[in-house]
């Protein structure tokens, strides 16, 4: 029906208002055209390195509920709930798909790699078809192992239905694979850092007085699904906030002097990146300036300590005892590093191994990290810079070149 001039103002306005509200990406375009997924090929030599991993560990099979380690393993894109799907990776053959026999279809599409596929019905027990699975290629005997984010019920089902199997962790065969990347894997989160950092470029100049975090974060947001990526977290913390690793429930605005604490992140084709920035609004303290220069000496540090063979801990420990001879700590303890210096990265944002405090892997060509040793003052700021980097058989590389400057903050 047709409005009166009247009644039709307020409509316009607020239509205005939503469009104004709306930022101009314009200058954006996808980054990620040439990201190539991961093919066949390297799904296969993940199941033969995988059952590589079990034979030399005795390992019978390995049960994997959905996330990202069934992604990994078998392309599988699933939600856990109450209804079981799982993946069983025998030490031998192919693997196995276990699934509600309504969900199979939807199961099919993402399946990536040859699989048996098992079904069950909503009256019957889904364990009681992995038990079949396994008392078929006759692996009871060995080992069952179990990957580490599964859930208890399913645990204790099996238990139940095949008590004579011995139950394990399967850390030495799924991380003994995960924690390794190929360059195929690498060269993905090198895009995913790549869209991170022009989101940031873009954002950074359009971060004004006023503006709260949860504002800036909008439009880091924006920017990272405009460049092509999948955004995993955009946060902001002004001001205080910063001081508090994960920020606050108090909203702070953007002022003249006032630090702005940004960590985000994003995924392409599966793999994630993750980079945080800090600089100050408007003019810095010779205070703020201070701090913003140890802690960027403290990620040089353990980019220094990250070598082939080093134990994770002993880069976390580098970095403790040189902001604790600044004063800091000690330990954990605030004004300070409260937190460990970086974890690993991948599929997942964080993912084993961290680099904290007595971690004893050591490390080795292929695994990534995040290397974010910050420095916070409770009730006053925070300040850190992230980036992360890959293990080479020479040393770190960057994902992201970090800063240098104060007065150059994005690097």
């Amino acid at each position: 029906m047709l409005l009166s001039a009247a009644a039709a103002l307020p409509l316009l306005s607020i239509g205005a208002v939503l469009r104004a509200a709306e930022p101009d990406l314009s200058a954006l375009s996808d980054l990620t055209g040439g990201a190539k997924p991961i093919d066949a090929d390297e799904r296969a030599a993940r199941l033969v390195r995988a059952q590589a991993l079990m034979k030399a560990a005795g390992i019978g099979a390995v049960l994997i509920e959905p996330g990202s380690s069934m992604l990994y393993f078998t392309g599988v894109r699933w939600s856990r709930s109450e209804r079981l799907t799982a993946a069983i990776l025998p030490v031998e053959g192919q693997l196995c798909i276990v699934t509600p026999f309504f969900e199979e279809p939807s199961v099919r599409e993402t399946l990536a790699v040859p699989a048996e596929v098992r079904v069950w019905q909503e009256d019957q027990n889904p364990l009681a078809v992995v038990a079949g699975f396994l008392r078929d290629r006759r692996l009871i005997a060995r080992p069952i192992a179990i990957e580490e984010t599964m859930r208890f019920f399913a645990i204790d089902a099996l238990r139940r239905l095949v008590p004579e199997a011995r139950i394990v962790s399967a850390n030495p065969v799924v991380r003994g694979c995960r924690m390794i990347k190929t360059p195929a894997e690498i060269a993905l989160m090198q895009t995913a850092t790549d869209v991170t950092l022009a989101a940031y470029r873009w954002t950074h100049a359009r971060v004004e007085t006023g503006m709260t975090g949860p504002e800036i974060g909008a439009l880091m947001t924006a920017a990272t699904r405009k460049l092509g990526g999948a955004p995993e977290f955009s946060m902001a913390l002004v001001g205080e906030a910063s001081a508090y690793p994960h920020g606050s429930r108090e909203i702070h605005r953007v002022a003249d002097g006032q630090v702005v604490l940004m960590d985000c992140g994003c995924t392409v084709q599966g793999y994630q990146s993750d980079v945080s920035r800090t600089w100050v609004h408007g003019s810095a303290t010779a205070d703020q300036r201070k701090t913003w220069d140890q802690a960027i000496r403290g990620q040089k540090i353990a980019f220094a300590a990250a070598r082939i063979g080093a134990t994770a801990g002993s880069v976390d420990d580098a970095v403790r005892q040189h902001y604790q001879a600044l004063g800091y700590g000690p330990g954990y303890k605030l004004p300070g590093l409260s937190h460990r210096t970086g974890h690993g990265i991948g599929m997942d944002g964080h993912e084993p191994v961290n680099l904290v405090r007595g971690e004893a892997t050591k490390l080795a060509a292929g695994m990534c990290f995040s290397d974010e040793p910050g420095i916070y003052i409770p009730g006053r700021y925070g300040i850190r810079i992230e980036d992360c980097f890959h293990m080479t058989e020479e040393g770190p590389s960057w994902f992201s070149v970090p800063p240098t400057s104060l007065d150059r903050p994005l690097g």
